[in-house]
């Protein structure tokens, strides 16, 4: 809370409020485990898919799922992580993909295309699996 405290200029107490209306409205489920409070998404709400969209429009995600999804080959999950995976906007975007005979060169070659569309600093690796914790999976293959 500390955190968004001071990313948005406000007060803990103001922020704590506002998850809470957020938990209230269903948009937010509140986990609480020992001493710590976390916060999900409800991925369950009938608005999640549409604000989900909303952030991916505005970060560039969509352009850049798009993209990568267009000829890479068997995807199987796309995921983004590192600063924007936990909410920092760093302007270095990370993707970690995962799939069969994905194209490594073309990857490449998306890169440069991708920065040029969306402004920021993109950086893709192909993974076996994605290991991260804080990934957020903004592909995934359902076969």
């Amino acid at each position: 809370m500390r955190g968004l405290a001071d990313e948005f200029g406000d007060s803990t107490n103001a922020i704590r409020k506002e998850l809470n209306n957020l938990t209230d409205a269903g948009l937010l489920i509140k986990v609480a485990e020992k001493n710590k409070i976390d916060y999900q998404a409800n991925i369950d709400h009938p608005l999640f898919s549409n604000l989900q969209d909303i952030i991916r429009k505005y970060l560039g995600l969509d352009k850049l799922l798009a993209t990568v999804l267009e000829r890479m080959g068997d995807v199987n999950q796309v995921a983004l992580v590192g600063d924007y995976a936990r909410g920092v906007d760093s302007g270095k975007i990370e993707v970690q993909i995962t799939g069969k005979e994905l194209n490594a060169d073309y990857l490449e070659l998306l890169e440069n295309k991708i920065e040029s569309l969306i402004h920021k600093h993109v950086v893709f690796q192909i993974q076996n699996a994605i290991t991260d914790p804080e990934a957020l999976i903004l592909f995934q293959n359902q076969d």
